[in-house]
């Protein structure tokens, strides 16, 4: 999708993070770490990232750990060359006993190219790929169900999983409880 590039309206916006969340579904590390820079920059938790070679390391074991990955992606906000998304998904945790948790959080995307000023502080627009330059990332894990099950029991306050098989991430409505 990196024929999507800044400045962002909203429509461009939205198909540019649905388009991601797409690819971060198909859970295919080199494939997924082709819609960044060959120098982009991440944080992810606390992890720090820098290069093509890192991102497909890094994505190569967060998948070897967080098995049945599904993610939900939907803007936060946008402007000129950043996108800032909220982010829900759901694995089952291969280092905890197959444990499903949910991960809830924020990322903060900036695209190449865009606005860059020159020496003398003037901004000046240049060729960009529409590829993501930095990606900063923040979330925090729940545990799904009793003993990470899965299973939801409203009537204890436990939550289940959204994201079943055979549901598209995309149908299940967002209230304020999942924010």
């Amino acid at each position: 999708m990196a024929s999507i590039k800044p400045p962002f309206t909203l429509e461009s916006a939205k198909e540019k993070l649905k388009f991601a969340q797409a690819m971060w579904n198909t859970r295919d590390p080199s494939q997924v770490a082709k819609g960044y820079t060959a120098d982009c920059t991440w944080r992810n938790r606390d992890s720090f990232i820098k290069g093509t070679e890192q991102i497909i390391g890094f994505l190569s074991k967060k998948w070897e750990k967080e098995r049945s990955y599904r993610l939900r992606k939907e803007l936060f906000c946008f402007q000129d060359d950043k996108i800032a998304v909220q982010f829900w998904y759901e694995y089952q945790d291969a280092s905890d006993g197959m444990k499903w948790k949910r991960c809830y959080g924020l990322e903060d995307w900036t695209y190449d190219g865009a606005f860059d000023p020159d020496a003398f502080g003037l901004i000046l627009r240049h060729k960009e790929s529409g590829k993501m330059k930095k990606r900063m990332m923040s979330g925090n894990d729940l545990l799904l169900g009793k003993d990470g099950d899965g299973v939801g029991v409203p009537e204890e306050g436990i939550e289940g999983r959204w994201f079943v098989d055979g549901v598209n991430v995309d149908d299940v409505e967002l209230m304020d409880k999942h924010y």
